[in-house]
């Protein structure tokens, strides 16, 4: 296959594996490194590229819904107990997106750890009011580390 071929079925698998959750995209880079290829830089640049594509889909899906959800969960009457479980796990990843100092690395974080993931990171950075652009920075920013992470041992062998 040629490189601009390889990168471009890299660059599809990112984005369906930003938006299916059983579609893995890190399998698809440590397969892609053990193929080995001139291309592979492209690979990982193109996976990359795609799952912030994905990533940015659920940013701006969030960023546009969040009006419709916050009136939809205020008619929804909670339980006390379900109310203080989300509380606990949503008001931590709101505060620390809500700020620019502690947003950004946030997102970084979980774009190349993978810790909180991505997913929720990407849903709640579009309510918080975060940068489109800086969201994207740092998102491509940690893909491209982590995937050429999970490249780097099979180029090394």
């Amino acid at each position: 296959m040629s490189s601009l071929a390889e990168a471009v079925v890299a660059l599809g698998y990112g984005v369906a594996s930003a938006l299916v959750p059983i579609v893995n995209a890190e399998a698809y880079a440590v397969v892609a490194g053990h193929r080995g290829g001139h291309a592979l830089v492209a690979v990982v640049v193109a996976l990359a590229l795609g799952q912030t594509a994905g990533k940015l889909l659920l940013f701006e899906s969030a960023r546009r819904g969040s009006g419709r959800l916050a009136r939809k969960v205020a008619k929804r009457k909670r339980s006390g107990r379900a109310a203080a479980r989300a509380a606990r796990w949503t008001e931590p990843i709101r505060r620390w997106l809500s700020r620019r100092r502690t947003a950004l690395p946030t997102v970084l974080a979980s774009a190349a750890v993978g810790v909180p993931p991505l997913a929720v990171v990407s849903l709640a950075a579009g309510t918080a009011g975060l940068r489109r652009w800086e969201f994207a920075v740092a998102c491509l920013s940690g893909r491209v580390i982590r995937f050429a992470l999970l490249v780097l041992p099979a180029v090394l062998a």
